[in-house]
């Protein structure tokens, strides 16, 4: 990765928000920061309560502490240094730095699109066989469905990560993003990347239209078998055990689609810039609230989790 041609870029400067007053820029600062925070509580809450509370070992939380473990990851690869362009005027990240940043980029997005089709499946089995959910949806069956979830990230991210760093970097080294993303990082190579782009683009298509399409199966049949309910309170009762799960894949494919499908003549890098922020900062924080706002069994636990915590510190010494 090393080898680039007759010259050599041995670090990028990520333009961020740079074109903003300083008085905007900490203000963005202050409220990354907090939603940043937010997410990191949210989502670490999410895995100490499903692990703690034995009401919560079912396959579906067995999976949102997944997401959200997938959240934490996402959000430290991109957040932390997106902070610092904006308090500090050094926005430099080095070759191997942003190489790194991407890698995860794409690892932790590819498994996020296949995770969220993994809960799609394990609501289908749950609504639409209720009585054989136990005995499908078993540990080893879990644990290998979460495998495959996350395994697609590796070979995804590492093709793309290795054959982009390849290519000669000879114009400039100036990223017009908060974080090493592919097209602007792409921007910046002086050679030919038309085979690249092709398989960029049919990669992303497959990675994200099939888990979609998973998606979208597993829902039309959930549909169905709510429709076949008899009273409208088990049909509201279906319903509301996939509504969180519905809510979230809603708020990560259009956020998605919207800043990578767009006609280039739309997409100008400071909307995507803006689009990017939905999916990458956004979407991690409302995550674990949409699960606890929309989820009574996780709101419950959390009550049994924070009750055992204040009487187990009131009876230390």
């Amino acid at each position: 990765m090393r080898k680039r041609g007759k010259s050599c870029i041995d670090e990028f400067i990520l333009m961020s928000f740079s074109s903003l007053a300083k008085e905007m820029q900490l203000l963005l600062f202050l409220a990354f920061l907090a939603i940043y925070l937010v997410t990191l509580l949210g989502n670490s809450l999410i895995i100490v309560v499903t692990l703690a509370d034995p009401m919560l070992h079912s396959p579906m939380y067995f999976f949102l502490r997944n997401l959200s473990f997938l959240e934490i990851g996402f959000n430290l690869v991109i957040v932390p240094k997106m902070l610092s362009t904006l308090l500090t005027p050094d926005t430099t990240i080095s070759f191997l730095g942003c190489a790194t940043q991407m890698y995860f980029f794409f690892f932790f997005g590819v498994a996020e699109c296949f995770l969220l089709a993994t809960m799609a499946y394990d609501r289908y089995v749950a609504i639409c066989s209720p009585l054989h959910y136990p005995v499908i949806m078993n540990h080893r069956t879990r644990a290998k469905l979460a495998v495959a979830s996350w395994f697609p990230g590796f070979p995804v991210a590492t093709v793309q990560t290795t054959w982009l760093f390849s290519f000669p970097f000879c114009a400039t080294n100036k990223v017009n993003h908060f974080f090493c993303d592919s097209p602007p990082v792409l921007r910046l190579v002086c050679a030919d990347t038309a085979r690249f782009e092709v398989y960029a683009i049919v990669g992303t298509i497959l990675v994200v239209m099939l888990p979609c399409l998973l998606i979208v199966c597993s829902y039309a049949r959930i549909a169905t078998a709510i429709l076949q309910i008899p009273s409208a309170k088990g049909k509201h009762k279906a319903f509301s055990t996939c509504s969180s799960h519905l809510l979230v894949v809603s708020l990560f494919y259009v956020s998605s689609s919207l800043t990578y499908f767009r006609p280039k003549s739309n997409n100008s890098p400071e909307s995507k810039k803006l689009l990017s922020l939905s999916y990458t900062v956004v979407t991690p924080m409302l995550n674990p609230i949409i699960y606890s706002l929309r989820n009574n069994e996780v709101k419950n636990a959390l009550g049994r989790t924070f009750h055992k915590a204040l009487i187990l510190r009131n009876h230390m010494p």
